[in-house]
């Protein structure tokens, strides 16, 4: 460091450097999110070939040496020069920033790929990067390591670390060979740069299935197969029903567009069919236009929005809404789901007033909330050079969109409510009579939760008396222990630190919320005694910001029936606390299953390790073995938590200094939500079809009897 600071000290990226050493502007991170994002920018120049018209099958396959591979039948990149740069269309696209065929030139009339710098980064992020196009008759090649053009000399399988000369003067597209006929298309495959990303960034299968099933539902008659040829793909993975599944090889392919893809997403019965609203609309934007002479002019031209949404209601309280622009997801939503729930609100405000008598409304109101539950809904909205906030495309900002997707759903849903049709007005009185009572629950909730707060002011609430709370009354300290029995409760009475750790114990397997109804739910000792001690309420009423503890923590035994009971208290704050899982406030304690004494020689103590798994007992006593060290015999198993001392619970599940938690995240309670509604749901034939399905995966000496 010098306080001195001219020109001298100011550098200058040039071309691709700036994605190496500034990786996260363009990917998000350099973990695997970020090695995710380079395969949908590879995806999804794939993709928009299709939505143009350009073939309807796309390959996706992970191969077992950590690359990734990518193939279309699309038009293929351009081979033809490009006059400015002198070089070929297949360099421009992967060595140049800001260089491609979506920039309003015609070749794409509205596609994901907007900046010009997906291919280009991608190719900055690997080590190695091959491509392959079969056009006009030929199959051109061409390879690049870190960004830069050359000749890899691979004796045999393709390698990254395989031998590279650059080019030295002019870079070369070679011609591999012949094409078939009319073939064309683009074969994408790279190694990312261990330099770039982490050692843990991996390719996540389960998120790549769930991208080729969303964009499978978005272009219909679009075709993609996702091969997982990696050795570590786990046998026992369950495939999904929704696909057909072939081997390592899975693949999407839907006919029924974003209506199909609601009913995917949907849960719970319904209360309307799903209902499709397509339309379109124009608006005028001033934007830079390239002329013959290569300068850039600012020109007013007219764009063209179209808009495709699909919803329907049912009769849980869960909102769920996908938003897309030109096939991108945009998670964090835009100005097109803006325009959408504005509208939806309006319409149906409209819809109530008109209706108040029958609906016994008074003088309350519609809010967002109440029109939003039980919606399932996916928009999709089409244009030109859509403007979004970022590379990672999370948030449309085009203004002009927030007031078509308005018009479209107005007209659209005027014309559904006002329709003679019989099954329209069912429809339509069923969805008042829902969103009516949602509102009158949530007015109830209110004035039932601010009575409560003023009792709450004159007396103090009274709390289970199972409850061993904590003294400290700082929130962001405090922790609750949700224990499995009372045998485990006294230990961790003497394991706990009173001053911000408290103990809840519940009686085995709590209610399967899954099933039962909220009023069940209320009414199970167990569950509402979870909810009264939280103390935030339940369902839609939640309050996080009045939540008792700052973490809660789940501690079962480390068995079949303990994983049970995590899964069940799971389902619960799922369904009814969800905000504590969103915010990464609820916890699993991970107790140790077996504890070896390592005993040392002469007068030096022994020593104590606790293991979490067969496999790393397994792995601790060869290390000892090969150190020749010896071990007390029979080596302590953990049967449960009961089994354990003050000290040693303390040390290895309460400590905050020695202890492992594992966060539960969104992802997980979504996921295990589904396999829990499959396995402990209402419906029975899913479940036998599951149960008939797997039963050859099932390896008998896994069973714990």
């Amino acid at each position: 460091m010098t306080a001195e600071y001219t020109a001298h000290h100011l550098q200058v990226l040039e071309g691709l450097e700036a994605v190496r050493k500034r990786p996260g502007m363009y990917i998000g991170s350099n973990g695997s999110p970020g090695l995710m994002h380079c395969l949908w920018e590879i995806i999804d120049n794939s993709v928009d070939e299709a939505v143009a018209g350009n073939g309807s099958k796309i390959d996706i396959m992970l191969h077992p040496d950590g690359s990734v591979e990518v193939r279309d039948r699309g038009r293929g990149i351009p081979v033809d020069v490009e006059p400015r740069t002198g070089l070929t269309g297949v360099e421009v696209v992967f060595t140049k920033l800001h260089a491609g065929g979506k920039f309003g030139g015609g070749s794409y009339a509205a596609s994901g790929g907007l900046h010009g710098v997906g291919a280009s980064v991608v190719n900055a992020l690997s080590e190695r990067l091959d491509v392959e196009v079969d056009r006009g008759g030929k199959v051109y090649a061409m390879s690049f390591r870190r960004g830069e053009p050359g000749i890899f000399t691979d004796d045999g399988e393709k390698r990254p670390d395989a031998p590279f000369t650059p080019f030295q003067d002019n870079s070369e597209l070679r011609v591999l060979g012949k094409a078939a006929r009319g073939v064309t298309g683009t074969r994408i495959r790279y190694w990312a740069d261990r330099q770039i990303f982490t050692k843990d960034a991996a390719f996540q299968l389960a998120e790549l299935e769930t991208r080729a099933r969303q964009t499978a539902f978005l272009v219909p008659g679009l075709e993609l197969v996702v091969h997982d040829d990696r050795v570590t793909a786990d046998p026992a993975a369950e495939a999904t029903a929704d696909a057909a599944a072939t081997g390592n090889e899975t693949s999407y392919h839907y006919e029924g567009g974003i209506s199909e893809f609601v009913e995917y997403l949907a849960t719970d019965a319904p209360v309307t069919d799903t209902w499709r609203v397509q339309g379109e609309g124009t608006f005028k934007e001033t934007v830079p236009v390239l002329q013959a002479d290569g300068h850039m002019v600012a020109t007013e031209v007219e764009r063209v929005c179209a808009v495709d949404i699909a919803l329907r209601w049912g009769t849980g309280y869960d909102t769920t809404t996908r938003s897309f622009v030109n096939i991108i997801a945009t998670p964090k939503g835009g100005t097109h789901q803006q325009g959408f729930e504005q509208e939806l609100l309006k319409v149906l405000r409209s819809q109530v007033e008109q209706n108040a008598r029958r609906l016994k409304v008074g003088n309350d109101k519609l809010e967002k909330d109440d029109v939003l539950a039980g919606l399932t809904a996916v928009l999709t909205v089409n244009l030109p050079e859509p403007q979004f906030e970022g590379q990672t495309k999370e948030v449309l900002g085009t203004p002009a969109v927030r007031q078509i997707v308005a018009q479209v759903l107005r007209r659209s849903l005027g014309e559904r409510f006002s329709s003679p049709k019989r099954d329209d007005k069912s429809q339509a009185a069923q969805l008042l009579d829902k969103i009516v009572a949602e509102m009158k629950a949530r007015v109830s909730a209110r004035a039932h939760k601010e009575t409560q707060r003023r009792k709450n002011a004159l007396e103090s609430s009274s709390l289970p008396a199972k409850l061993v709370d904590c003294r400290s009354t700082n929130v962001a300290q405090t922790e609750l222990f949700i224990v499995e029995g009372d045998s485990a409760l006294g230990t961790a009475k003497h394991a706990r630190t009173s001053e911000y750790q408290a103990l809840l114990p519940i009686r085995g397997k709590i209610l399967n919320v899954q099933k039962a109804s909220v009023s069940d739910m209320l009414s199970n000792i167990e569950c509402a005694s979870i909810i009264q001690v939280i103390g935030a309420g339940s369902g839609r009423s939640f309050d996080l910001s009045t939540a008792r503890y700052g973490k809660v923590i789940l501690m079962s035994d480390a068995d079949v029936d303990g994983a049970h009971i995590r899964t069940l208290l799971l389902t619960l704050f799922y369904r009814y606390m969800r905000p504590l899982i969103e915010d990464g406030r609820v916890f699993a304690a991970v107790p140790p299953l077996h504890r070896v004494i390592v005993m040392n020689p002469g007068s030096k103590p022994n020593e104590t390790i606790y293991t979490y798994s067969e496999g790393e007992l397994h792995t601790l006593l060869a290390k000892l073995r090969k150190q020749n060290k010896r071990w007390h015999e029979p080596i302590q198993r953990y049967k449960g938590l009961g089994e354990m001392d003050a000290e040693q619970l303390a040390s290895t599940t309460m400590d905050r200094s020695g202890r492992l938690l594992r966060r539960v995240r969104m992802e997980d309670a979504e996921a295990a939500g589904r396999v829990f509604e499959l396995l402990m749901g209402n419906e029975v034939a899913p479940r036998r079809e599951f149960i008939i399905d797997s039963s050859d995966r099932l390896a008998r000496e896994a069973i714990d009897a």
